[in-house]
C-alpha cells in the first residue's frame, strides 16, 4: 500500500461547488425514495448543506423532523470536555435543527484542538492531543441531559475502548452503538459479539467496500462487489452482491450503512427485505473473512490509540 501523509487527506477541508451540488441532489434522492436515517459528521464539511435539504422538506411537508433520524459525529480535535458542546451546537447551527438523533465519538484518537481540521505539528507530522476519552464521554453525557442529542454512541473502538466507557466510575448513559468497518472480508464476530452481550448495536461501515473513499482506502483490498461467492448467491435471489452483503449485514444483527451518489444504486440497496438468506449461504459468506480492511488510518499511526482498529 502507498503510504499516506497528512496532506492527502486534507483536501477534505474545503468542497467545490461541484462536489456541493452533488451532495445537495444526492440527499434529496435518498429522502425521496425513502431513505430516513442519514449518517454524516462534521468532518465531511456538508452539514450545512443537509440542513438546507431538511429545512427545505420540511417546509413544504414531505417531511416531518420526527421522520427523520440524523446522525452526527464529535471530530478528533473536539475531545478536551469543554469543546464538545460548542462541537455539537456548530452542526446543529449549520444542520437547522434542534437536537440530533444520535451522536458520535468519530475516532478514538484525539488531535490538537483548533478550527485546522488536520493540525500538524512543526514538523510536519500530525499533532495529537492527551484528551481523556472517559472525559470526552461525560461532556457528551451532558449533551444527552441538556437535549441536545437524543442517544450517544462511539466509531472505530474496539473491546478495550468500549470498556474502558463502560467501566467509568459514574457512568449515565452507555454508548448505545459502535460504528465500524464491517463486511464480508472484516466480519468482526468478536466485537459484534460483544457488543450484543452489552446491548450495543454495532453500525457497519464498508459494507459494500468503499471504492470511492481515495486515500483511506487499500486499494490493494478486492473488491468485495466482483467476489464470485456473493454474485452467485445473488443469482439464486435475483439479488446483486452489494443487496446481498447488505442482507448477510442486517441477519448477523448489525446495522448496515451504504453510500453512493447515484440514484439507481440507492433504489437497488433499499430492497433487501423481501429475501432471506440460508445458513447454508450465510456459512459460505462466512468464509470469505480475511481480516482485510479497506480503511487505513495510516496518519495517526503514532497515536496511543491507533490500535482501536487492530483488533476486536
Amino acid at each position: 500500500m502507498t503510504p499516506i501523509t497528512v496532506s492527502d487527506v486534507k483536501a477534505a477541508d474545503t468542497l467545490d461547488q461541484s462536489l456541493t451540488d452533488c451532495v445537495e441532489e444526492a440527499i434529496k434522492t435518498a429522502l425521496d425514495i425513502g431513505y430516513r436515517h442519514v449518517d454524516c459528521a462534521y468532518l465531511y464539511l456538508t452539514e450545512h448543506i443537509m440542513g438546507k435539504v431538511f429545512r427545505e422538506k420540511f417546509l413544504d411537508g414531505t417531511l416531518k423532523r420526527e421522520d427523520l433520524f440524523y446522525t452526527s459525529k464529535l471530530w478528533n480535535t473536539f475531545h478536551q470536555p469543554h469543546l464538545v458542546r460548542p462541537a455539537l451546537e456548530r452542526s446543529l447551527h449549520s444542520l437547522q435543527l434542534d437536537y440530533v438523533d444520535l451522536y458520535l465519538i468519530h475516532h478514538p484518537t484525539s488531535l490538537k484542538p483548533g478550527e485546522d481540521l488536520w493540525p500538524v505539528d512543526e514538523s510536519g507530522a500530525v499533532a495529537f492531543d492527551s484528551a481523556d476519552l472517559c472525559q470526552t464521554w461525560e461532556a457528551l453525557e451532558r449533551c444527552k441531559g441538556a437535549g441536545l442529542v437524543k442517544s450517544i454512541g462511539v466509531c472505530n473502538f474496539n473491546r478495550r475502548l468500549l470498556e474502558t466507557i463502560l467501566n467509568k466510575p459514574g457512568l449515565k448513559y452507555k454508548p448505545v452503538c459502535n460504528q465500524v468497518e464491517c463486511h464480508p472480508y472484516l466480519s468482526q464476530s468478536g466485537l459484534l459479539e460483544f457488543c450484543k452481550s452489552k446491548d450495543i448495536v454495532l453500525t457497519a461501515f464498508g459494507v459494500v467496500g468503499s471504492p470511492r473513499a481515495g486515500g483511506w482506502v487499500d486499494q490493494s483490498v478486492p473488491s468485495l462487489l466482483q467476489n464470485p461467492v456473493l454474485i452467485s448467491i445473488g443469482e439464486k435471489y435475483q439479488k446483486s452482491a452489494a443487496q446481498v452483503s447488505i442482507r448477510y449485514t442486517l441477519q448477523r444483527g448489525a446495522v448496515p450503512i451504504v453510500k453512493s451518489y447515484s440514484p439507481e444504486r440507492m433504489k437497488q440497496n433499499l430492497p433487501v427485505f423481501d429475501f432471506h438468506l440460508s445458513p447454508e449461504d450465510m456459512k459460505a459468506i462466512d468464509g470469505l473473512n480475511q481480516n482485510l480492511r479497506y480503511w487505513k488510518f495510516v496518519p495517526w499511526e503514532g497515536h496511543p490509540h491507533y490500535h482501536f482498529h487492530k483488533t476486536d
